[in-house]
C-alpha cells in the first residue's frame, strides 16, 4: 500500500447525462482514481472498477471520468 491509499490527493468524478436535458450532467464522486475504472460504451454505458469488479454505473451515455477537485 501507499500513501495514496490513505491519502489521495484528489478526488473522482463520474459524469453522467441527466434524463432532462442535453447539456446538464450529474456528478458522482468515485473513490479510487481515474485509471481505476474501465468505460465500456454501447446500448448501456457500463463503469467497471478495475480493483474489485465493481460496476459502478450502467445507464445511459455517453458517460466521462475526470480528476475532480479536492
Amino acid at each position: 500500500m501507499s500513501q495514496a491509499d490513505f491519502f489521495p490527493s484528489e478526488s473522482t468524478l463520474l459524469l453522467t447525462p441527466t434524463w432532462y436535458s442535453d447539456d446538464a450532467r450529474d456528478e458522482h464522486t468515485l473513490p479510487l482514481t481515474p485509471g481505476d475504472y474501465k468505460v465500456t460504451p454501447g446500448a448501456r454505458w457500463i463503469v467497471t472498477s478495475l480493483k474489485d469488479g465493481t460496476t459502478v454505473y450502467d445507464g445511459i451515455g455517453p458517460v466521462e471520468i475526470r480528476r475532480g477537485a479536492r
